[in-house]
């Protein structure tokens, strides 16, 4: 059976940057039938970590106040080097209005976007589960104008043709490689195991750790609500060798740089199964657009884990899209004018996400080095430990891109000014 949709929007995926860019449209009255293809949005994420700008969109956009004790504010930011402490940040000096990272379980997220679509814009919002893409429509043969997309389900085809679609499908994206567009893959140097702990009695549960010794490096994120994601590193395509070691290999390493956790991770990591695996590289997307389609989110620029940026550049793409595809319809919405709309959407991005995507790699080769590189690297920590305005400068390129100095809000809730 085929069932036919129509709508002036189809967005392939329904993550933050999917999800968020849907409500937009429909609040705005533009038809949008969003494909998304799991089923539910209780499965397993990575990208938890919101950065304060994100916080702030959330909160105006009138989603925050849908998650009510379903995240935690993170205070503090420390980073630890060969057992001495060269960095501390504590996000409660930084003069913005919201000036904390959260961890949100991406789940409830999820549903608090796809809840609000469905409740407050029903006319306007459509969400399609378990439908996988398999083919762009396209006008004039192969060649021509993105018209929509064909969709696999269990209950057979979906098509949906609309006058843009939107590819927000992930940092492996489907549609990206279905359309076309060229970019290039640039591998970093190392890869990160993911695993999952019982939060440890003597951490505070509102600061983010970095452990660092030698080229070692790991990542220790409180998770809501009494976990810690742990991420370190190994070698590009290190896997198979780690594995070939036995998990004592892997027990020793997380030994190395968080011996606190030695007993939660031997009684927990019984097996490979207990962890996962994400491969780390960064995408460059020349063109984020052609006729009838648009790249958002990780599919226009995959960044690293370093800083949460991935979720945060999802949302703000959502909120700065929006507006100029409805301003498109809103002049007829012809096909030069939706084209125009989503060049200048890559305009206004494109220096945001190379700001952050330079500080992650500035990190990343830090984090690499040792031996006389890391002497420079804990001189230049305790540098800027030494001066809150270096931190704020260092961190606005993650976390400050959009938000001006003012108020401290405290306990951050919906705010009645809407985006």
């Amino acid at each position: 059976m085929t069932t036919e949709l129509s709508a002036q929007v189809c967005v392939v995926g329904g993550g933050p940057a999917g999800l968020t860019l849907a409500v937009e449209l429909a609040r705005r009255s533009v038809s949008v039938v969003v494909l998304e293809q799991s089923g539910h949005f209780n499965r397993s994420f990575r990208g938890e970590s919101v950065s304060p700008d994100s916080v702030w969109l959330l909160d105006r956009l009138g989603v925050l106040g849908r998650l009510d004790g379903a995240y935690r504010q993170m205070h503090r930011m420390e980073i630890v080097d060969s057992g001495s402490t060269v960095l501390r940040a504590d996000f409660r000096r930084f003069p913005y209005p919201h000036p904390y990272p959260v961890e949100l379980a991406q789940p409830a997220l999820l549903s608090a976007l796809a809840d609000l679509g469905q409740e407050d814009h029903p006319d306007h919002f459509t969400l399609v589960r378990r439908a996988t893409a398999t083919r762009l429509l396209r006008a004039d043969g192969e060649d021509g104008p993105v018209t929509g997309v064909v969709a696999r389900t269990p209950e057979g085809e979906v098509t949906v043709r609309a006058a843009l679609t939107v590819a927000a499908d992930g940092r492996f994206s489907k549609v990206r490689e279905m359309s076309g567009l060229p970019y290039t893959k640039l591998p970093l140097e190392r890869d990160v195991v993911w695993l999952k702990l019982p939060f440890p009695a003597e951490w505070d549960d509102r600061t983010y750790r970095i452990r660092i010794r030698g080229d070692q490096h790991g990542l220790f994120i409180p998770t809501h609500p009494d976990s810690v994601r742990v991420g370190f590193n190994i070698p590009k395509g290190g896997l198979k060798e780690l594995r070939s070691e036995g998990l004592p290999a892997l027990y020793e390493r997380l030994d190395r740089l968080a011996p606190e956790l030695a007993g939660s991770v031997r009684a927990e990591i019984r097996s490979w199964s207990d962890t996962s695996m994400l491969d780390i590289f960064t995408t460059l997307v020349p063109r984020w657009s052609m006729p009838g389609l648009v790249l958002t989110g990780d599919a226009a620029h995959t960044l690293t884990p370093i800083l949460g940026q991935g979720v945060n550049h999802a949302i703000i793409d959502a909120v700065t899209l929006a507006p100029l595809v409805r301003d498109a319809f809103a002049a007829g919405g012809s096909e030069a004018a939706l084209l125009s709309a989503c060049q200048e959407f890559q305009r206004t991005r494109e220096e945001s996400v190379a700001r952050s995507r330079g500080l992650q790699l500035r990190q990343e080769r830090l984090f690499s080095l040792h031996g006389a590189g890391g002497v420079a690297r804990r001189s230049l920590y305790r540098v800027v430990d030494r001066s809150q305005r270096l931190k704020e400068r260092v961190l606005a390129g993650a976390y400050f891109q959009l938000q001006k100095p003012g108020p401290h809000v405290v306990e951050a809730q919906p705010a009645a000014t809407r985006v």
